[in-house]
């Protein structure tokens, strides 16, 4: 699916991170969501890649990455501390300055990089998400039946996690089949590599300590941010997908002009996985907002 992207691997405090280069031009990051890993761009990086030096990184807990245990607060899986993989990644590379596309969970990973390290992050595209905050504080019983997985995994453990490795390709086809464009909207090879990945041990624990940090220290951090009246200071592009639940239950726009200085974004005719369902559209969106220039 990535043909000519050079596969690398480098370690954070014994945290191994999988990751895949190719391009040459301004750095450009590529963070990916739950429960999928950098394969979700293949429809897109390749073409990216005749613009941009573009690397894409499986998460901590995702892919081919590591998977620490979780800690006290699920804070190996802080949005803080996945973003520093991140940094650190690109740092390796020898980018100090670059800019981030993020989808999902990534790019909840992303909005965290761009606050603690607003010198890196140049300019930044996240796809279908709306503040964590906001959306944990805004949430009605049509978001709940929607994103049923968000309340599932930060259930105590060991349940979320015995119930997932009992069938792990079943959670995938569950929770991505279910959305607006069921599966056919996604690659079967990008399919088979999700459930190989969510196949290997100790994944249901780092998908759970995911979205326990989220709902619980993540949003310390957050209302942290929000007391402090710290936006987001980079030019931000936001898209969604008209028929995901993001944009049917939440004000995107609204929420994220409450959190970042230079706004910008629109809804896309398609699901919640726009990098798939939407590949097209979401290049032009790109290569308009992006600067291909260092």
């Amino acid at each position: 699916m990535l043909a000519g992207f050079e596969s690398l691997r480098l370690d954070r405090a014994g945290v191994t991170l999988n990751l895949r280069r190719a391009g040459q031009g301004a750095p450009l990051l590529l963070l990916h969501g739950h429960p999928q890993t950098h394969a979700m761009w293949h429809r897109v990086a390749p073409q990216l890649a005749q613009q941009f030096e573009v690397v894409l990184l499986d998460l901590r807990g995702y892919g081919d990455s590591g998977r620490p245990s979780a800690g006290a607060q699920s804070a190996a899986y802080s949005k803080r501390e996945m973003a520093l993989d991140a940094l650190h990644a690109m740092r390796a590379l020898g980018h100090q300055r670059f800019q981030v596309l993020a989808h999902d969970r990534g790019a909840r990973v992303a909005h965290r990089l761009a606050l603690d390290h607003a010198d890196a992050v140049e300019r930044m595209m996240l796809l279908d998400i709306a503040p964590t905050l906001a959306m944990y504080r805004n949430t009605t019983e049509a978001f709940a039946r929607a994103y049923w997985h968000w309340f599932f995994l930060i259930q105590p453990t060991a349940l979320p996690e015995a119930l997932i490795d009992s069938d792990p390709r079943r959670y995938v086809r569950s929770v991505m089949g279910a959305r607006h464009a069921g599966l056919d909207a996604f690659a079967p090879e990008a399919l088979a590599e999700y459930e190989r990945c969510i196949a290997i041990a100790g994944t249901a624990q780092s998908i759970c300590a995911d979205y326990r940090a989220s709902a619980g220290i993540d949003l310390q951090h957050d209302q942290v941010d929000v007391d402090a009246q710290r936006k987001l200071t980079q030019p931000l592009c936001v898209l969604w997908g008209e028929h995901g639940a993001v944009g049917r239950n939440f004000d995107v726009p609204a929420l994220w002009r409450a959190v970042a200085s230079d706004f910008s974004g629109r809804s896309l005719p398609c699901g919640h996985y726009i990098a798939e369902e939407a590949p097209a559209l979401l290049l032009a969106e790109a290569r308009n907002f992006l600067r291909s220039k260092p």
